[in-house]
């Protein structure tokens, strides 16, 4: 597993992390036995970076990651998020509730001082205010976090949280699906030195080239409840393009995958072949996915020809079918 330098932090994290949105069952249940399977398989491949949030499974994600971490010798750097939970979104922000948010999810992590906290998706108004960052270096300077950074849905909020010059990180979506950020947002990111992490790289397992037309999701799943954007932004399930018609261009995708590699591999290894992205954080439902996953750290980059063929793919037959803030 490659290693790359996330913005001012100086943490060297693996170029494939853990995405731990599952853990809380928002892609359907999930089996504790298979929660541990996950973290072994992760620790195997030699995964250092987990990312999860207050709000997955109502604090259940970061309950997990904290009961696996706990005792390990090397701890993986650990990235969770405020400001999506009840009674802070979409106007109960303060620093107060900021402290509070963060001592509640110390507790779940099992740690005294969070390696990363992110933002997670707030109002943009509340960004253009600015009075949060302020928020956030006080908590930085209390020693509740070590760094923070801003998990966003569109480059218009990448560019507004990207004018504070000690912010360490962007969570973007960004995969074959979604291309915009490449020209207006990670040039801004590379210049000013603020770490990508790329989520959603399969565009919820879209770009793994494996679901059907007819394919169902767990009512708990939210595949099946956001498909439309009926829950929250409709760009955090499936790229924000409807079933149907991406379960249709990712059939072209497949077509396109090269010799060696998988399709999610080749998907994922698309977005490490852009320089300014410091990690992906794919999800996986099995041990399985995990240690499939952390293979494109070791596959080489993609030929020339097929990023100009998939950009134009994307410009010609995708763009148009992206719905929502973006």
């Amino acid at each position: 597993m490659k290693t790359r330098s996330l913005g001012n932090t100086g943490f060297k994290i693996s170029e494939v992390g853990l995405g731990c949105w599952q853990l809380g069952g928002d892609f359907g249940p999930i089996e504790r036995s298979n929660v541990d399977a996950i973290f072994n398989a992760a620790q195997e491949a030699n995964i250092n970076f987990y990312d999860t949030a207050d709000v997955y499974g109502a604090g259940q994600s970061e309950i997990y990651v904290g009961e696996h971490t706990q005792d390990l010798n090397n701890k993986p750097y650990i990235a969770t998020k405020y400001g999506r939970g009840a009674g802070t979104y979409p106007d109960g922000y303060s620093l107060t509730d900021l402290r509070d948010s963060l001592k509640r999810a110390q507790d779940r992590l099992q740690t005294d001082c969070i390696d990363l906290i992110q933002l997670h998706c707030i109002p943009t108004k509340v960004m253009q205010r600015g009075e949060i960052f302020d928020w956030l270096r006080t908590v930085q300077q209390e020693k509740h976090v070590r760094f923070f950074g801003a998990s966003v849905e569109t480059v218009e909020e990448g560019l507004i949280c990207a004018q504070h010059d000690d912010l360490s990180s962007l969570q973007v979506i960004f995969n074959i699906f979604r291309q915009k950020l490449v020209e207006e947002l990670l040039p801004v990111a590379d210049e000013k030195d603020i770490g990508i992490i790329a989520r959603l790289p399969l565009a919820s397992g879209l770009l793994s080239g494996k679901f059907k037309a007819d394919t169902q999701f767990d009512k708990t799943d939210h595949r099946n409840f956001n498909k439309d954007g009926e829950a929250f932004n409709v760009g955090e399930t499936f790229a924000g393009i409807p079933f149907v018609k991406g379960v249709e261009l990712a059939e072209r995708v497949k077509e396109l995958t090269p010799e060696g590699y998988t399709t999610a591999q080749m998907a994922m290894r698309w977005i490490l072949d852009h320089p300014a992205v410091t990690t992906i954080i794919p999800g996986a439902s099995r041990a399985e996915q995990v240690l499939e996953n952390a293979k494109v750290s070791e596959l080489p980059s993609l030929p020339q020809s097929l990023h100009e063929e998939l950009k134009a793919f994307y410009q010609q037959e995708v763009a148009a079918h992206i719905r929502g803030a973006y």
